[in-house]
């Protein structure tokens, strides 16, 4: 699914006063205040959703899968996203 796969599903729902350019913008706006909440170590929790948080990976020694070389991979910090117990429970079923 898409940003606009979104947008249209939303405006599509016929309960929302806003054309789809204005959904647009406020999806936008959404996912724009996640990302900048990450960049700035944030933890974002959407309740019934799921949590965004940003965690360190510690360095590691990993294998090049052609050449079975060791390979150290640098420690790093990554987005992650864990669902809430209700939407794994949803997608269980």
């Amino acid at each position: 699914m898409t940003k606009a796969d979104i947008v249209s599903r939303i405006s599509g729902r016929g309960n929302i006063d806003l054309n789809k350019k204005d959904i647009a913008s406020v999806v936008d706006g959404f996912l724009d205040e996640i990302r900048e909440a990450l960049y700035k170590n944030e933890h974002v929790e959407i309740r019934r959703f799921g949590t965004f948080k940003v965690v360190d990976r510690k360095k590691r020694i990993a294998r090049n899968p052609h050449t079975g070389a060791a390979v150290e991979v640098p420690r790093r910090r990554v987005p992650v996203f864990k669902p809430s117990r209700l939407v794994k429970n949803k997608v269980a079923k």
